[in-house]
């Protein structure tokens, strides 16, 4: 399943932000983080609740709460722009962490770090990436986290091409993908068109 932030007003707004070559990284990452709230919120349906008896200030009742074990997995390094924003809608939720690096000629990556939670019991890992685009570098973490056990996945990126969406579903048809927009194509550098330039340099300001 793929979801696409398409009619939100909000997410249009502060996507047309990150887009503009003329926003400095301070803007980038607030719009950033207003993006994967409204992105986390709209994944977060799927999950399970369990019954608990709670009191409110006037009566007993059965509330519906989170169940089990949630994890946050972001992409080093842009990925890391979504964790905090991520962990604001889920504070207990574990994080796991990994790293790859895009080789520019081929396009593919290699993981140089891995580290992991207890993934054991785990309801569901969220994997943040903001841009899936030729979907190699998505594909091999969902390798890395089912060889660890877990069962579902979700991909939660801002910008995604068409390419990399496809090659989630051929490769992990039970992965779901929310994004806040499909974008036209990948150019022949891989780079997504129109896209918003390279996440982790306008995000932290490098070249």
């Amino acid at each position: 399943m793929v979801t696409e932030l398409k009619n939100h007003s909000i997410a249009l707004h502060y996507l047309s932000i990150l887009r503009d070559e003329r926003t400095g990284s301070s803007n980038f990452r607030k719009a950033t983080i207003i993006l994967t709230h409204a992105l986390v919120l709209e994944a977060c349906r799927q999950l399970e609740l369990s019954l608990e008896s709670i009191h409110t200030p006037l009566e007993k009742i059965e509330a519906q709460k989170i169940k089990g074990k949630l994890v946050f997995v972001p992409i080093l390094r842009a990925g890391l722009g979504m964790l905090d924003a991520a962990l604001d809608i889920l504070p207990n939720a574990a994080v796991g962490y990994i790293g790859l690096e895009r080789d520019e000629q081929t396009a593919i990556a290699h993981c140089y770090y891995s580290k992991m939670p207890n993934l054991s019991g785990v309801q569901r890992v969220f994997l943040l990436d903001p841009m899936l685009a030729t979907g190699g570098s998505a594909s091999q973490s969902i390798v890395k986290l089912k060889e660890s056990g877990v069962e579902n996945v979700s991909m939660v990126s801002i910008v995604a091409a068409p390419e990399g969406i496809q090659h989630i579903e051929g490769l992990h048809p039970d992965v779901d993908i929310f994004t806040a927009s499909i974008d036209r194509e990948l150019d022949v550098n891989r780079y997504i068109l129109p896209g918003l330039g390279d996440f982790g340099d306008r995000l932290f300001g490098t070249d």
